[in-house]
């Protein structure tokens, strides 16, 4: 079989981050020509002029652009404007000059923020536009809305391989377990994991947890990207998720049993908690790419806790 990336050379934006540390780890296995690492103390992508030096350097054929101004539900909260501008500035950016430097193809990440709040369940990618994403995330969802434009328009009147991607909530080791701007399954684990070791007798979890989520192990995710990056060449956004919908108490339960917490869980209802339920479809990736997600929530689960006590020690 001929290997698709033996005379690439690549480039990956974020790459320093939590997703672009798993794929270039992958990606490595692959033996491109080159990998190279967009540093944000290096290049700042909201700036045209770093952008284009950024791609004056690294002369790639293949950009991998996961870059992002991104935290949790709190954080999207209190910067909204910061997470639109950044966000949609940067991928305007990367996308354009990506054409201008005659890159062979772009592969951008998107979010299921991008989906519409009343989307039917589960999310299909051809129902991006029948609504208005949920508000707390519609800053950062409008601004990968604007991304999967750019990208259509530059394909329709350029020919040019720009592709995007969707993924749903990413977990695993070497997760951001910052109390402030950590997603669910990292700031649960620290939440449990400190309660058990300070001996505390409740954990404070916000909303009823009846709430549903799609959580997705993040060396699926990212073995999907590349799967992406080798086979798909279409303008349709393609979602890469778990295919699986489970409740937030669900999810509790399993991070309390794995770290053995035995104290009482106090649902606090006051807090945002997002949409209702996120269940997203995966049958398009499965057609197009032979996406097949391996890890169970349990195993991931049980390696992101594994990872996060050691690095305690």
């Amino acid at each position: 079989m001929v290997n698709f990336w033996k005379d690439k050379k690549v480039t990956i934006t974020g790459g320093e981050g939590f997703l672009g540390g798993h794929l270039v780890s992958l990606l490595e296995k692959k033996n491109p020509k080159k990998i190279s690492i967009v540093r944000h103390s290096e290049y700042d992508l909201v700036n045209g002029s770093d952008v284009k030096k950024m791609y004056k350097d690294q002369n790639p054929d293949i950009v991998f652009h996961l870059a992002a101004t991104v935290g949790g539900i709190g954080v999207n909260q209190r910067n909204p404007g910061k997470f639109f501008y950044e966000n949609a500035v940067m991928n305007l950016q990367v996308i354009h000059n990506a054409y201008l430097s005659n890159v062979e193809k772009i592969i951008s990440i998107g979010t299921v923020s991008i989906y519409p709040e009343n989307s039917p369940i589960p999310f299909e990618e051809k129902n991006i536009w029948n609504g208005y994403p949920q508000e707390d995330n519609a800053p950062y969802g409008i601004a990968k809305r604007i991304m999967h434009t750019h990208s259509l328009s530059y394909r329709k009147q350029y020919d040019f391989n720009s592709i995007m991607v969707i993924l749903t909530n990413l977990y695993g080791p070497n997760d951001n377990f910052n109390q402030d701007t950590s997603h669910v399954i990292a700031a649960l684990i620290r939440r449990f994991y400190e309660a058990k070791k300070n001996n505390q007798k409740e954990v404070a979890v916000w909303g009823d947890g009846k709430s549903t989520r799609d959580f997705c192990y993040i060396e699926d995710i990212a073995n999907g990207i590349i799967s992406a990056g080798e086979k798909y060449n279409e303008s349709t956004p393609l979602n890469l998720a778990s295919g699986l919908e489970i409740t937030i108490e669900e999810l509790v339960e399993i991070i309390r049993k794995q770290i053995k917490f035995e104290g009482t869980i106090v649902w606090d209802k006051n807090m945002p908690v997002g949409p209702n339920r996120r269940n997203v479809s995966i049958d398009l990736a499965r057609k197009k790419i032979d996406y097949n997600p391996k890890y169970s929530l349990e195993e991931g689960i049980k390696k992101t806790i594994d990872y996060y006590i050691k690095s305690k020690k």
